[in-house]
This record gives C-alpha cells, structure tokens and sequence, in this order.
C-alpha cells in the first residue's frame, strides 16, 4: 500500500514508537540501507521528499545527506501487509554508507540490476560535453548515429553466436545492450518502460489459451 500523510494512523510503530524502514534504490532495486522512523521523521519525509530518520544513538531526527550532502530523494514509500515495516524507494545523491560505499551492505554485485545503475549513469553523462564521454559524443551525434551503432553490434553479437568464443560473445552482447541503452535514452524511454512491456506481454501469455504462442 503507497503511504500518504493521511494513511500514518493504520502504521503499527514499536512500543518505543518506531517503525523499521528498509530503503531500496528506485532504479536497481539494490537494498541501500535499513533504519527507522518515528511518526515525526515519516511526517517530514512525506512532506521534504527526502528521507528523514529517527537516530537511537542520537535520539533525535535525522535527515540522510545533512552532512554530507548525501541526501536520499523519495520515490515511493510502501507499507508492508502487517503495516509494520515500510520500503523506501529513493534515489541517493552520492554514496548512502559513511565509508563510501554505495549501500550499507558493501558494492553490490555485478546482477541484472546494474543495468538501471548503467540507465542512469548514462542519463548524467547526456547532461556533460561530448570530449567528456563515449556516452556523451555519441548522444551529441544525434539518434541516427545511435541507431547505426545498436545495427551494427546487433550483426557483430549474431556473427559472434555462429562460432564457439564464449567471451566473444558476451563482449558483443555487452556493446548491443549499452548501445541499445544509450539508443533508449536519446529517444527518451526508460528500461522500466521495456520491461514494463515485457511483463505485460507475459502476463498475456500466461493466461493465454492452450494452443496460442506464449512468451
């Protein structure tokens, strides 16, 4: 259930009024963190868009990002079905963990999630100067271009299929799925819009009749 500040009564807070929160990053769907929030701190986060926690070593408020600028921007906030967990989706402005790194749980592994890591990296080198980047030349040359280089990396993965260099392979697989990202970006569709399509495709064939092409 999406929470909004006329929802909070039905939250089930601890007996210490707290209600765990697990934030979860809005493109990959990497886990970020995990924390807690009284009624105060959700109340402030529903109105700044930005996470604000209750620290128990600090017993006050705290907003993510106050000190180092590292703040988490709301996507979404979701209660569970017992209402006494809540999911932050967030978008950070820098590393979430004070070492550094990107998530409280170490760098994430290399997983299909790292394709919406790549959507939005990406999205910020559209924003830089084309001798900054590839990415950034190559979105200055317009979409003819992009769309040149996905056909081409399309022929150089299927000749790359007709002989046995695993490695070759995957390289090219790679060089089709970036360029088709980069290709997604200078027509301005998001990876969640294809795979939006996707399921959507899937949830036809599952209910699909017997005999009918299923995805």
């Amino acid at each position: 259930m999406n929470l909004h500040a006329n929802n909070i009564d039905g939250l089930k807070f601890d007996t210490v009024g707290l209600i765990t929160t697990v934030v979860q990053h809005a493109h990959s769907g990497e886990v970020l963190m995990v924390a807690w929030m009284n009624r105060e701190s959700l109340e402030r986060t529903l109105e700044r868009q930005r996470l604000v926690f209750w620290s128990r070593s600090r017993q006050r408020l705290w907003e993510k990002g106050e000190t180092s600028g590292n703040f988490l921007r709301l996507v979404s906030l979701t209660v569970d079905c017992d209402h006494d967990t809540l999911l932050a989706r967030a978008e950070p402005a820098g590393p979430v963990c004070h070492t550094g790194s990107s998530t409280c749980f170490g760098e994430p592994d290399a997983g299909v999630g790292f394709l919406a890591r790549l959507q939005h990296i990406i999205a910020k080198r559209a924003g830089e100067t084309p001798e900054s980047s590839y990415t950034a030349k190559l979105l200055a040359a317009g979409t003819q271009r992009v769309a040149q280089k996905v056909g081409e990396e399309g022929v150089e993965l299927a000749l790359a299929a007709t002989t046995d260099d695993r490695n070759k392979i995957i390289d090219e697989a790679a060089d089709l799925i970036y360029h088709t990202l980069v290709l997604l970006r200078a027509k301005g569709v998001a990876l969640e819009d294809v795979t939006a399509r996707l399921a959507e495709r899937h949830q036809r064939s599952s209910h699909s009749v017997a005999g009918e092409r299923k995805l």
